[in-house]
């Protein structure tokens, strides 16, 4: 038997054990279900060994086949280093019609659409973060202490737009305006002094969103 012929025997072999451990395994939609699981729980993807007892499997090979699946499907995707993560279908929540904040309005009952959080607020995942707020000085525009904001290190600031600023070695969080040839930085809050940078001024992100959460 040549190479060629033994790799393909190794082929075929290593293909019917796999459809052997498929048959004592779960259907795709379990397996996306328990990877989801583990996600929320520990905020963090599975190793390949922790994926063999969530799929409940004793190869390598058949999680590899499900990580191709999933991808397939698009629950699964790769991140520019390589890293699996989930997509935003499988944290999409239903969009099921309009609320009107002054008077009221008939609901809509018919689902609209299927609304991923992580693709509505993110729109650059792999240049953007998460922040937490602390101080008042931007309740004008509606972020709170204790909020949490997402700033994309990429975007170059518009005038009006909040940053996140290092002013003379201080982090801020305030609206950037632009007066004649000067930055300055701008609280939402009366009771916090405009700020003239006078040796630094670093932008470190804009905030593209904020998130509040009304119940724990």
């Amino acid at each position: 038997m040549n190479f060629q012929d033994l790799k393909k025997c190794l082929t075929l072999e290593r293909s019917f054990y796999i459809r052997q451990a498929m048959k004592k395994t779960r259907d795709i939609k379990s397996v996306e279900q328990s990877l989801v699981a583990f996600h929320r729980n520990r905020k963090r993807m599975p190793t390949y060994a922790e994926m063999m007892d969530l799929f409940e499997v004793r190869s390598k090979s058949v999680v590899s086949y499900w990580i191709e699946k999933l991808i397939e499907n698009g629950v699964l995707e790769k991140d520019k280093q390589g890293h699996l993560r989930l997509s935003g279908i499988a944290f999409g929540i239903p969009l099921v019609g309009n609320v009107a904040a002054g008077l009221p309005v008939s609901a809509e009952e018919n689902m609209h659409d299927v609304v991923s959080m992580d693709e509505y607020l993110v729109a650059k995942p792999d240049s953007s973060f998460l922040l937490q707020v602390t101080g008042d000085s931007m309740i004008g525009a509606g972020i709170m202490e204790g909020d949490l904001v997402v700033v994309e290190r990429e975007r170059t600031p518009k005038n009006g737009d909040i940053v996140l600023a290092e002013v003379d070695g201080q982090w801020t969080m305030k609206y950037f305006r632009r007066q004649g040839g000067e930055v300055i930085l701008e609280a939402a809050n009366p009771a916090y002094p405009t700020i003239y940078p006078k040796e630094e001024l670093k932008i470190g992100g804009v905030i593209t969103a904020s998130v509040r959460k009304y119940l724990m």
